[in-house]
C-alpha cells in the first residue's frame, strides 16, 4: 500500500461536495470496459445483484465474471491513484481495508460457486490494445487467472 500523504487542497465543504459525486456503477472505467468488451463481440449483464459484489459485467455462458475496481478505492497495489487522503487518515484506513476485505470474500465466494473472476483497474482503462488482450485472456481464451488477486 501507498503510504504517500499528500495535504488536502479542497476546504472540507468542497470536498464533501466532490466526494459526493462518486458514483458506484456505470462509472467512466467500467463504461470503457463494456464498450470494449461488447466491441470485441461479447454480450454481458450487468449488475446482477444475485452474484456476491454485484459483479459490474457478467458473461453467463462463461461463468466469467469481471469487477473494473478504481485504483483509489479499491487499493491498486503500486498504483499512484492509490494515494491516501492526508486527513482522517484513520477513517480513510479502516475505511480502505473494509473495501479489500469485502472485495477478497466476493471473489472467494464467486469462484466456490464456479464463476471465473476477473479484475480491471481504472489504470488499466487507459490503454485500449491493452484492455482488449486482458478482455480476451478472461473471456476468450477461457483463462482462470486473475494476475491482479
Amino acid at each position: 500500500m501507498s503510504t504517500s500523504h499528500m495535504p488536502d487542497q479542497l476546504d472540507p465543504k468542497s470536498r464533501s461536495k466532490l466526494m459526493a459525486r462518486i458514483r458506484g456503477k456505470d462509472t467512466r472505467p467500467e463504461m470503457v470496459v463494456r464498450r470494449t468488451a461488447h466491441a470485441m463481440g461479447h454480450r454481458f449483464r450487468l449488475h446482477r445483484r444475485d452474484l456476491p459484489g454485484s459483479p459490474d459485467l457478467v458473461f453467463p455462458a462463461k461463468r466469467c465474471v469481471i469487477f473494473v475496481h478504481g485504483c483509489f478505492w479499491h487499493r491498486h497495489p503500486g498504483c499512484r491513484r492509490a494515494s491516501n487522503p492526508g486527513t482522517r487518515q484513520e477513517f480513510w484506513q479502516a475505511k480502505f481495508h473494509r473495501n479489500v476485505e469485502r472485495d477478497r470474500r466476493n471473489e472467494a465466494d464467486l469462484r466456490a460457486a464456479g464463476w471465473r473472476v476477473g479484475l480491471i483497474w481504472e489504470c488499466e482503462t487507459k490503454d485500449i490494445g491493452g484492455l482488449r488482450d486482458r478482455l480476451h485472456q478472461l473471456l476468450d481464451a477461457g483463462s482462470t487467472a486473475n494476475d491482479d488477486a
